[in-house]
C-alpha cells in the first residue's frame, strides 16, 4: 500500500484558481491510486470569495483548511502546513496554477532524496520578478551556501525526516531555503514546465520582495554586519592615511587654518571607528536575539477538517 502524501498549498486571495487546483490535484492522484490529504493554509486573506472557495473545497474534497489570524507571508504559511501534515511525503505548491498538479507524479517518481525541487527552464514571470530572482539566487549562493547548480522554487517534495526537522527550527522570520540547506544537502532538481498565470497577478509586490530578501540577509546570516564592520575598518584605515596627509600639510603648508588639522583627523578617525564598533555590537545583539527569541512565525485562528 502506498504511503500517505500531503499536499500543502498556502493561499492568499486566490478564489479564482484554488477550486480548479483542488479538482486537478484530486483527479491526478486518483488516477495513480495515491492516498493523499490536501492542506490549504489561508494566510489572512480576509476575503469572502476566498472563504467560500475554501469552504467548497473542504466539503467536496475533505481537505483540511487552516486559517491564520493575519497575513504572515508565504514562508510562514507553508511552514504551518508542513507542521500540520501527516504524510510520509509532503509536496508544497503555489495557489495560482503556475505549478501543474499533473506534474505531481513526476516528483513522486524522481529518484529518492530528502528534498526534490522543480526547476523551470522557461519561467513565466515578469521581467522585474525574474530580475529579483536572479539577485536572490546570487545571495543564496553567498549567504546560505546554496550549490550553484541547484535551483530553488516553491514546487517541491519533502520526505518526513526533513519536515520533522524543519519544525524544530524556531524563528520569527522563516526563510525555507535556509532551513532546508541547514537540515540536509541531499537535495535534487527535476525539470518541469512553468505555466503562465491566467488569472490575477502576483501577490509579491516590491515591499514583500524586499521583506523576503531582508529575511535572507538579516535573519539567516551576519552578512550585513560583516559588511558594515569591513566598511568601518576600511574607513578607519583611510582616515589614518588622511590624517598623515593633513599633518604633513600642517607643517609644510602655511595656509592651513589653525585647528583645522586636528578637527579633521578626529572626525575621520572616530567616524570609521564608530561604524566598526556598530558592526561588532550588532553581531553580538544578533546572536543574543537568536538565542532568546520565542515569537511564533504564525498564529492559527481555526482549523476546519472532517472528523
Amino acid at each position: 500500500m502506498k504511503s500517505l502524501l500531503s499536499i500543502v498549498i498556502p493561499v492568499y486571495r486566490s478564489s479564482n484558481t484554488i477550486i480548479e487546483l483542488a479538482s486537478r490535484v484530486d483527479l491526478t492522484l486518483k488516477k495513480i491510486n495515491q492516498p493523499y490529504e490536501m492542506i490549504f493554509v489561508d494566510d489572512g486573506s480576509q476575503n469572502k470569495k476566498t472563504d467560500s472557495a475554501l469552504e467548497y473545497i473542504q466539503q467536496t474534497y475533505s481537505a483540511k483548511i487552516i486559517i491564520l489570524s493575519r497575513n504572515f507571508g508565504q514562508h510562514a504559511a507553508t511552514l504551518c502546513g508542513l507542521q500540520q501534515s501527516k504524510g510520509e511525503y509532503v509536496i508544497t505548491m503555489d495557489d495560482d496554477l503556475q505549478h501543474a498538479p499533473e506534474d505531481i507524479p513526476k516528483l513522486l517518481q524522481a529518484p529518492l532524496h530528502d528534498i526534490t525541487i522543480a526547476k523551470f527552464p522557461n519561467v513565466k514571470q515578469s521581467l522585474k520578478r525574474r530580475f529579483f530572482s536572479k539577485i536572490k539566487s546570487y545571495f543564496d549562493f553567498i549567504i546560505i551556501n546554496k550549490p550553484l547548480k541547484l535551483e530553488l522554487t516553491s514546487f517541491r517534495l519533502f520526505n518526513r525526516f526533513t519536515v520533522n526537522n524543519m519544525d524544530r527550527i524556531q524563528t520569527s522570520y522563516p526563510f525555507i531555503p535556509a532551513q532546508m540547506l541547514f537540515i540536509t544537502r541531499d537535495i535534487s532538481n527535476i525539470e518541469l514546465q512553468h505555466h503562465v498565470r491566467e488569472v490575477g497577478q502576483s501577490n509579491y509586490n516590491f515591499f514583500k520582495l524586499f521583506k523576503l530578501f531582508s529575511n535572507l540577509l538579516i535573519n539567516n546570516s551576519v552578512f550585513m554586519l560583516v559588511a558594515l564592520a569591513r566598511i568601518g575598518l576600511t574607513a578607519s584605515l583611510v582616515s589614518i592615511f588622511f590624517a598623515l596627509y593633513v599633518i604633513y600639510q600642517h607643517f609644510f603648508n602655511s595656509s592651513i587654518i589653525a585647528g583645522w588639522t586636528s578637527t579633521i583627523v578626529v572626525i575621520s578617525f572616530l567616524g570609521g571607528l564608530n561604524l566598526f564598533g556598530l558592526g561588532i555590537i550588532g553581531e553580538y545583539l544578533l546572536r543574543i536575539v537568536k538565542s532568546t527569541e520565542r515569537t511564533p512565525c504564525f498564529i492559527i485562528r481555526d482549523i476546519i477538517e472532517n472528523e
